[in-house]
C-alpha cells in the first residue's frame, strides 16, 4: 500500500499494513506527518542565529527579537526556572565572562512545526569567574541538546539539557 496524499500531508499506513494485516482493532493507526514548512525552517534559522550571534559574539540585543516577553527556560543545572529575554542575556553574559572565547557548535538541527531541537557543543578557555568558581585557564568542552518551541517565530520556551557535571569535573570542581 502505497502512502496517499490528503491535502497538505501525506497518510502512511500503519505498520501492520504492509504484512498484509488489516488496520482497526488493536492494530496502530496511520500516521499523520506534515511536510516541512517554511515556519519550521525560519525557526530553525532563528536559533542557529541566536547561537553565532548571541551566544558566540555576544550580540545580546538580538534576544529580544528572538524570545517571546513571557519565555520560560527549563534547565536541569539552574535551581531556579529563568524567565523573559532578561534572562536570556543574563545566562549569555555570564558564560562570555566567565569563557570569553565561548563558540558552540551545532551538531544536529531538527525542526518540526514550531519546535526545534539542537545538538550542540561548546568550548571555552575558563579566564573569568563562573558563580564563585575562580578563572583555572583550563579549556572546555561540553555538549548538549536544547528544545525550543516557537510561537509568532519567537522561542516562548526552552527545555535544555547539557553535561553540566563534565564541566565542573574540567574545572576540577568534582574529582
Amino acid at each position: 500500500m502505497a502512502p496517499r496524499a490528503e491535502g497538505h500531508h501525506t497518510q502512511i499506513p500503519d505498520r501492520n499494513s504492509y504484512r498484509g494485516i488489516p488496520s482497526g482493532g488493536t492494530h496502530m493507526s496511520p500516521i499523520t506527518v506534515s511536510p516541512t514548512s517554511v515556519t519550521s525552517i525560519e525557526n530553525a534559522n532563528t536559533v542557529r542565529k541566536l547561537i553565532d550571534e548571541v551566544w558566540n559574539r555576544g550580540q545580546f540585543a538580538l534576544v529580544d527579537m528572538m524570545y517571546t516577553p513571557d519565555f520560560i527556560n527549563h534547565d536541569p543545572a539552574s535551581s531556579v526556572e529563568a524567565r523573559g529575554p532578561e534572562s536570556v542575556k543574563q545566562s549569555a553574559t555570564l558564560y562570555r565572562q566567565a569563557f570569553p572565547d565561548l563558540y558552540l557548535k551545532v551538531e544536529d538541527t531538527i525542526s518540526d512545526g514550531d519546535h526545534v531541537v539542537t545538538r550542540w557543543t561548546s568550548s571555552g578557555t575558563h579566564l573569568g569567574d563562573l558563580q564563585g568558581i575562580a578563572p583555572t585557564g583550563l579549556r572546555t568542552t561540553s555538549t548538549g541538546i536544547t528544545i525550543a518551541r516557537f510561537v509568532d517565530g519567537k522561542i516562548a520556551e526552552e527545555w535544555a539539557n547539557w553535561d553540566t557535571l563534565g564541566l565542573m569535573r574540567q574545572l576540577g570542581v568534582f574529582k
